[in-house]
This record gives C-alpha cells, structure tokens and sequence, in this order.
C-alpha cells in the first residue's frame, strides 16, 4: 500500500466547522467504486493504479461474507481520494480498462444501503424509517377520520338521490 493511503487510512476526521452529513458526501463523492477485479488485485495493487489520478486517503475490498469462501475478496473495491476532481479523473481515465487481465467498471461510489432497508433485510417494509417517513399519517388527520368515524350520522349512500332509469345502461328499444 502506498505511503499516502498507510498514513491516512481511517484517520479521517471531519473539520469541526462542517456538517457531518456534509462532510459525509463530500467524501462520498471523492470515492470511485472499482468493480471487476481479478482474484490476485489486494489493496496495495489498487492503490498503485490509481495513485497517477491524485492522493489517495483510503482503499477498501470487501472480503466475502461467508467464512468458509476461499476467494480473497469479493470482487469490486472503493478508492477514496482527497479531492473530488480526482475521483472524477479517475473514473474518466481508468472506466472499461484493463487491469490485470480483467476489463474494470470505474464509477462514483454510491451511498451504503442500511442493513434494514431493501433486499435481504430482517425487518418487515412497514417498520422501516424511509417508509414510516413516506406514509406517515399525522395526528390532525387521524383524529379527523376517527371524528368522521363516530360521528351521528350514518355515511352517506352514494345511491342516494338517483333515480332507477338513471343508474345503469338504458336499454334501447327499437320499433319493430
């Protein structure tokens, strides 16, 4: 691994000045997600050929999530860089190339989904924050339909008021 991602690896700190989400997307948007990689790429290897495009703060490739695997990781890994116009560069320069054999996908790295959220998620749809935030009743509007609920008067037939030839199709009858 290169001296610059060895230094800064995990020593990330976010000034004190910025918002943490802030600061989350904006290292965010200095990361590239580099997938395709051949079994014998590792950390140091990936470092190496991204280095050209700018300083290097971090460099991560998932291991598999099955102990029992014996490939070395999963195939796809996250280089961080100091500066966002260097991810680009990077993606710009190195997506659809060939890196050890292998033609790579260079793209900005997406947000890490929450492990309650989406596929292969333990917790049921409905007790999930992103869908209680979008379906969300407030108290004013259910208080308002318990009101109508139980109040005095029976609803209303939607029948009401019509008579029998106007509900339904007229049947035409022909002189014959």
């Amino acid at each position: 691994m290169s001296e610059a991602v060895r230094m800064n690896q995990g020593n990330c700190v976010p000034p004190a000045a910025q918002d943490a989400d802030q600061y989350l997307q904006s290292r965010l948007k200095s990361t590239v997600y580099v997938g395709g990689l051949e079994t014998v790429v590792n950390e140091k290897l990936l470092a190496d050929a991204f280095l050209p495009f700018g300083e290097i703060v971090d460099v991560t490739i998932p291991k598999p999530d099955l102990p029992s695997s014996k490939d070395p990781h999963r195939g796809f890994g996250y280089v961080e860089f100091e500066m966002a116009g260097d991810a680009k560069e990077a993606i710009n320069n190195m997506d659809q190339s060939e890196f050890f054999g292998r033609v790579i996908k260079v793209a900005p790295a997406k947000p890490q989904k929450d492990s309650n959220e989406g596929l292969g998620s333990k917790t049921a749809i409905w007790e999930t924050e992103s869908w209680i935030a979008q379906h969300a009743v407030s108290e004013e509007d259910r208080l308002a339909a318990e009101q109508a609920q139980h109040g005095k008067s029976p609803p209303e037939d939607p029948m009401q008021g019509l008579d029998s030839d106007v509900a339904g199709p007229r049947i035409e009858q022909s002189a014959g």
